[in-house]
C-alpha cells in the first residue's frame, strides 16, 4: 500500500534528533501539533536522564517508581518518535516521490551512518550508559524501505514484528548462548574491529537495543505520522489504543506468569532474583545469569526484549504521544508551561550527547562521587542536569532554529540535494 503525493506536498518541521529539510509549517495547528511531539521527545529525554543519573529505583517511595517507570519506557518512546521524524524527513502526510525521494532517503542514510559513527565514540568514552545511536543508525536502515506506505499497513507490520521478532531473537540468542557462531562472526566483522564492540552481532541481537525488537517502535511511530493528527477523533483513538496495548502487554504478562505453571520460579532461579513478582513490568528482577529459560518470554520488564515488553511500552509511548498533542491543541496556556520542555525535545541529540560526555567528565575526571550514588542522594545531580539541558535549550531555540549538532547534522545531509 503506498500514496502517491499530490504535485505539492505539504511540508511541516520539528528541529529534533532527525529534523526535516522542510518549511516551518504556517498554521496554528500544525505548529501546535509538531510542538507536542516535541514535548514528547523531551520527557523522553529526561526519562533517558533519570535511567542514567537518577537514584536507583530501590529508594522506593514516589522517587523510586518515578525512576521505575522511566526504564525502558522512556528509550521506545525516543524510538517510537525516531520513527515519527523519518516520515516527516522523507515526506508527511504524503511520501516525497521522484528526486524529491531519492534525496530524503539519501538524507536518511547519511544520518543513519553520522549516528552510527556518533554512537560508537560516545560508547568509546566507556560511560555506564547503553548508548542508543548505533543501534539508531542500524534502525533507520532496517525501516527506511517502509517509508511510502500508509498508517494502515505501517500498523500491521508493527503489531506483526512485535508478535514475531522477539520469538527470532530469543531463539538467535539461545543459539549464540549454545555455540560459538557470533564470536566466529566477530572476529570478522570489520565494523567490530574499528569500534572495539561486537559488531553486527551486537546491532542485531546481543546489544541493549537489538534491531530485532527495537524494530517495531520505529515501525509504530512512523503509522502515528501517517495520521491525520489534527483531528481530535485520532488523538483520541491513540490515546485508547495505547492504554489497551499497555494492559495487554503488562497485564498479559501478569496473568502468563501467574497461570503458566513454574514459570514466576522458572524466571526467578534463571535471574537469581528472590523473587520475580514484579517481572510483569519491572527490571529489577534483573537479567537472566546463564540459559535462558523459555518462561523469560512472559516477563515484560524494560529491556527485557519480548512481545508482552514490546506490546506495553509501545501502549505507554502512544499514551504518552496522544496526552501531548492533546495538550499541545487543546490547552494554551499549560502548552506555555510545556516550550522549555518542548524545547529539549527540539534539541535532543545536542542534550543526549552532552549528558553523556559530562558523566564522563565527572566520573573520569573530577571523579564525583555522588554521581556514582543510586541512593536519594542522586536525585539532586539528576534535577541538575535536567534544568541544565532545559536552560540551555530554551535560551538557544530563542536565538536559532536548530540544537548546535542538529544544525550539523543538518549540514552534513546537504551532500544529498547533489542527487538526481
Amino acid at each position: 500500500m503506498t500514496q502517491t503525493a499530490p504535485a505539492v506536498a505539504p511540508t511541516e518541521v520539528s528541529p529534533s534528533l532527525e529534523e526535516d529539510h522542510s518549511s516551518a509549517p504556517t498554521d496554528r495547528t500544525s505548529a501546535a501539533r509538531l510542538i507536542g511531539i516535541d514535548v514528547a521527545r523531551g520527557l523522553a529525554v529526561f526519562g533517558m536522564y533519570a535511567s542514567h543519573i537518577g537514584p536507583d529505583v530501590t529508594v522506593g517511595g514516589p522517587v523510586g517508581f518515578l525512576m521505575e517507570t522511566a526504564r525502558g519506557r522512556c528509550s521506545a518512546l525516543f524510538a517510537m518518535l525516531a520513527g515519527f521524524s523519518l516520515i516527516i524527513i522523507t515526506g508527511r502526510p504524503y511520501p516525497l516521490t521522484g528526486r524529491a525521494g531519492r534525496q530524503a532517503v539519501a538524507k536518511v542514510v547519511i544520518r543513519a551512518v553520522i549516528l552510527l559513527v556518533l554512537g560508537y565514540g560516545l560508547t568509546a568514552l566507556d560511560t555506564d550508559v547503553a548508548v542508543i545511536l548505533s543501534f539508531y543508525g542500524v534502525l533507520f536502515l532496517a525501516v527506511l524501505p517502509l517509508y511510502r506506505l500508509g498508517a494502515g499497513t505501517l500498523a500491521l507490520i508493527a503489531a506483526a514484528s512485535a508478535l514475531v521478532l522477539p520469538q527470532v531473537l530469543y531463539t538467535v540468542r539461545t543459539s549464540i548462548e549454545d555455540g560459538n557462531w557470533a564470536d566466529a562472526v566477530t572476529a570478522h566483522d570489520p565494523l567490530a574491529q574499528i569500534s572495539g564492540t561486537d559488531g553486527i552481532i551486537e546491532l542485531l541481537f546481543t546489544g541493549e537495543y537489538p534491531v530485532l525488537t527495537w524494530f517495531p517502535f520505529l515501525v509504530a511511530g512512523m503509522a502515528v505520522a501517517r495520521l491525520d493528527l489534527t483531528r481530535p477523533g485520532n488523538r483520541t483513538r491513540l490515546a485508547l489504543s495505547g492504554g489497551a496495548l499497555a494492559l495487554l502487554g503488562y497485564g498479559g504478562s501478569w496473568l502468563a506468569l501467574h497461570v503458566v505453571p513454574h514459570a514466576l520460579s522458572t524466571v526467578a532461579s534463571a535471574t537469581g532474583a528472590g523473587s520475580a513478582s514484579s517481572a510483569w513490568w519491572s527490571d529489577t528482577v534483573g537479567d537472566p545469569e546463564g540459559h535462558t529459560p523459555l518462561a523469560w518470554l512472559l516477563v515484560a520488564a524494560p529491556h527485557s526484549q519480548t512481545t508482552f515488553s514490546v506490546i506495553g511500552n509501545t501502549g505507554v509511548a502512544l499514551a504518552v504521544v496522544a496526552a501531548c498533542l492533546t495538550v499541545a491543541e487543546r490547552m494554551p496556556r499549560l502548552t506555555c508551561l510545556t516550550r522549555p520542555i518542548a524545547a529539549v525535545g527540539m534539541t535532543a541529540l545536542t542534550v543526549y550527547v552532552l549528558h553523556i560526555v559530562a558523566l564522563w567528565f565527572f566520573r573520569a575526571v573530577w571523579h564525583v562521587p555522588a554521581i556514582e550514588d543510586e541512593t536519594l542522594s542522586a536525585l539532586p545531580v539528576l534535577l541538575g542536569f535536567i534544568a541544565a539541558a532545559t536552560l540551555l535549550a530554551t535560551v538557544w531555540t530563542r536565538l536559532f532554529r536548530r540544537g548546535p549538532l542538529e544544525h550539523l547534522l543538518h549540514v552534513a545531509t546537504q551532500a544529498a540535494r547533489n542527487i538526481t
